[in-house]
């Protein structure tokens, strides 16, 4: 029903079907139906097209095609029967729907349609309101159209030839003389758009049921990945968080071993139990983000280059030398853009004490106008035959490019002449204007 105080009269129900049936009507086959549709080659992959050789296999593509012109040439046939040599006039009204099926079907339809009177008075075959031809005809275009378009179509299609054959039946034709062939044709053409609905309607429940499997299978995978994802995650907690702890424990205990320990050691035990419980943090939020999709990241802040003099002060307490130097107007920048920038400076610190231990280190940060740069130098070792390098798993580059690939940026890595190393980054940001823009 119309909502009240819209201005309009209130629709019943019947009027809204009797409107939405004539709708339906109009779609299917009213609204371009003479539009170019040409009917598309049969797959070469199908179950039988498949197994035949290679020629036969390409001639097989237009078996529908050919289907149709055999159709095409059986109603000339019975177009010549008992026309008394009218059959140049009949045939062309049987055959040309037919053919039309191939390009323009619902097209096809409407031509029948129209032809079938025509054929009918001037053929002398004594058939009202279907001439032989144009039963055949009729009966292969309700079978074409029907298997190319929807159902509803088929229904419709179905009404007006009904439709049609109570009009003629009504005493427009020489029904008294001749009799009436509308009974059979409905008949057989019920029976046939039925077959055809059917064909249909199982066609898309095999199309929802393959769609079915492959989500199934999509969700499958998810899941497996998941179990994967989980049980790695265990793993990982298992090792690495244990000997972490261990290490906290042992970094806490230790200045209680030594009589009188001097303060810088026991300040170094401290930020060696500091580092450790802030990578079991770490870690955990990590492991949260691998067990289950659905994880949400915890409310505290991430780290920015705001907190970079706590980084530096650290690793100067690890022995490493290192100075920053600042370029630029500083600003504040997007949480991905300042978080990536205090990993990268992380990780490559984090390789400087690992693979050039002794050296001294150099951090550059450059505000410019399109974005952030970034260059991490360090020397070589002082004596590099004394201290032996720490092995590294060698993923720390490569986890830098990725970051650096995943803002768009660009980033280069290599040893500088002098035997040391430098990592240098640049990530953009866009200008206000062009987000507004």
């Amino acid at each position: 029903m119309t909502p009240p105080g819209d201005g309009a009269k209130p629709r019943s129900p019947e009027y809204r079907v009797a409107v939405d049936s004539l709708r339906g009507l109009r779609q299917d086959l009213i609204h371009d139906a003479f539009a170019y549709r040409p009917l598309p080659r049969r797959s070469p992959d199908g179950r039988i097209v498949r197994q035949l050789p290679g020629r036969l296999r390409e001639y097989a593509t237009w078996t529908p095609h050919a289907l149709i012109a055999m159709a095409a040439l059986f109603t000339l046939i019975l177009s010549g029967v008992d026309t008394d040599g009218e059959v140049l006039l009949v045939a062309p009204l049987t055959v040309l729907p037919v053919l039309l099926t191939m390009i323009r079907p619902v097209g096809a339809f409407w031509a029948s349609m129209a032809c079938t009177p025509l054929a009918a008075v001037f053929g002398s075959n004594g058939e009202w309101p279907w001439a032989p031809g144009s039963f055949a005809c009729h009966l292969t275009v309700l079978t074409v159209v029907a298997i190319r378009t929807r159902p509803r179509a088929a229904g419709w299609m179905w009404a007006l030839t009904a439709l049609y054959a109570l009009i003629a039946d009504s005493g427009i034709g020489p029904t008294y003389l001749y009799g009436t062939n509308s009974a059979p044709m409905l008949v057989f053409s019920a029976m046939i758009l039925l077959c055809v609905t059917v064909w249909h309607i199982r066609r898309h429940a095999e199309q929802e049921v393959t769609a079915q499997q492959t989500v199934t299978a999509h969700e499958r995978s998810r899941r497996t990945l998941l179990e994967e994802r989980t049980t790695i995650a265990r793993e990982l907690h298992d090792v690495v968080a244990h000997h972490m702890s261990v290490v906290a424990i042992q970094a806490e205990a230790a200045p209680y071993r030594v009589e009188n320990p001097p303060p810088e050691l026991e300040k170094a035990f401290a930020t060696i139990r500091e580092n450790a419980v802030a990578a079991l943090t770490e870690l955990r939020r990590v492991l949260g983000v691998v067990r289950a999709e659905d994880y949400e990241a915890p409310d505290a802040p991430q780290p920015t280059l705001a907190d970079l003099d706590g980084l530096l002060a650290n690793v100067r307490e690890a022995g490493l030398g290192v100075e920053k130097v600042v370029t630029g107007a500083v600003r504040e920048l997007p949480q991905g853009v300042e978080l990536s920038a205090y990993r990268i400076v992380q990780e490559a610190l984090s390789n400087t004490l690992r693979h050039a231990p002794g050296a001294s280190a150099r951090v550059e940060i450059g505000y410019v106008l399109g974005g952030l740069g970034l260059r991490i130098v360090n020397g070589p070792p002082p004596n590099p035959g004394l201290i032996k390098p720490s092995p590294g798993a060698g993923h720390g580059i490569t986890g830098m490019r990725e970051r650096v690939t995943m803002l768009n940026g660009e980033m280069t890595a290599g040893r500088t002449d002098d035997g040391g190393y430098e990592v240098a980054v640049f990530l953009p940001v866009a200008l206000p204007d062009e987000d507004d823009a």
